[in-house]
This record gives C-alpha cells, structure tokens and sequence, in this order.
C-alpha cells in the first residue's frame, strides 16, 4: 500500500475528500474514532494523521510514501522531497506587515519578527537590505505594537487578525498553498503507482483561480 501523511485538521479533511474523488478512498477514515492509522486494502492505500509541521518528516524518512505541506514549511525546512502537485487548496500567503504608517529606511537594520526565519532572510537576502531576525513562535502580530520589531513576516489569510492590531500587508512575499510531496526513494521505486495517483487527483483539483 502506499503510506500517506495527511496533516491533521481541516487541510487534511480537505485533502482527503479530494483523495476519495480521485478514487483513493478509506471508509476507515471516515468514522469518528481516535485511531490515527486508516488503511484500503481495495485502493492501495494507508493513510495517517500527523502534526502539520510534522508531514515532511515522515514522508523525508520513508515513514510516509507521500504527504500534504503546505509550501510554507517547504520553504523554511527545505526537506529532500520531491514535490509533486499543487492541489490548489490551503491558499494564502507569506507576506510582511507593519503599522499602516510605516516607511523603511535602509539607513539602520531592520527588524523582522517571524516564524519563518529562513524564508524572512532568503527574501531580504534577495534585496540586499540588512535585517536582524528576531525568531517567535506565535502571536507575532504584537511585536511591532511593542516596538520589538519594525515588521513582520508571516502567512496571512484573510487579513482580518492584521487589521484588527492595526497592520496592514506591506509586500508579498510568496503564495503559499497545499503541495503533494514524496519521498525520493518511494518516487524511485512506486513512481507507476505514484504517478496514477497524481494523475487522478489532478483531474479533480478546483480550477485555478486568476492572479
């Protein structure tokens, strides 16, 4: 069977629902248990519920044929994977943010608070502006209301937890989106079953919106 990490929570859900369209169903799944392992003798598949952050690990050491991340963490944790299909869902970006009046000078370093200090640096790197990243963990939204940061990067959604503290998106930095990944021994030896599946799921992706 092919081993498939899906991210627990509503991407997960998400994903599997497409999943079960392009004919990789689990009945298993579907009933409300706490077991975390569900398998479909039928369709060739074992799914399990992992942490988000934790999909890539799985699927990076072979405990996973293939798993669901969001770009974001591919980005940041930069895994040996092979990523295979945007699935067109978990849509938002990473963008940086500051107080609506804010205006950057490249005389001194900027302050950044982040979650995702490689994709902050890799981004300013890129602009040659000088930054002192300053690593959170939650809640960064307050960082530059108590003066420890000038800006921030993070995923932003909808905007509305920005708003509602009094920052508005100053750039985009990347669009973020749920990624089909797997590992690259697995790809190597499963790639006829692995690319059937990749080939069903992508007949019934949602359309693709316009940027």
């Amino acid at each position: 069977m092919l081993n498939i990490a899906l991210p627990k929570g509503r991407l997960g859900e998400r994903v599997y629902r497409m999943l079960k369209q392009a004919g990789y169903d689990c009945p298993e799944l579907e009933n409300p248990d706490r077991r975390l392992v569900f398998e479909n003798h039928v369709a060739g598949v074992r799914y399990f519920w992992v942490k988000p952050s934790d999909v890539t690990i799985y699927v990076e050491r072979g405990a996973a044929d293939l798993g669901i991340a969001g770009k974001d963490i591919l980005l940041e944790n930069r895994p040996d994977l092979y990523e295979l299909l945007d699935l067109r869902t978990g849509i938002c970006r990473m963008a940086v943010a500051g107080p609506s009046g804010f205006r950057d000078s490249r005389e001194r370093t900027l302050l950044v608070a982040t979650k995702f200090p490689n994709i902050a640096g890799q981004y300013y790197s890129e602009q040659s502006r000088e930054v002192e990243l300053i690593k959170l963990n939650g809640s960064i939204e307050i960082a530059p209301i108590l003066g420890l940061s000038d800006v921030i990067v993070d995923i932003v959604e909808t905007g509305k937890t920005l708003k509602e503290n009094g920052l508005v998106v100053l750039e985009t930095v990347c669009p973020i989106s749920a990624r089909l990944v797997a590992n690259p021994s697995a790809y190597r030896f499963r790639r006829e079953e692995i690319l059937r599946l990749v080939r069903c799921l992508s007949a019934v992706l949602p359309p693709e919106k316009p940027e």
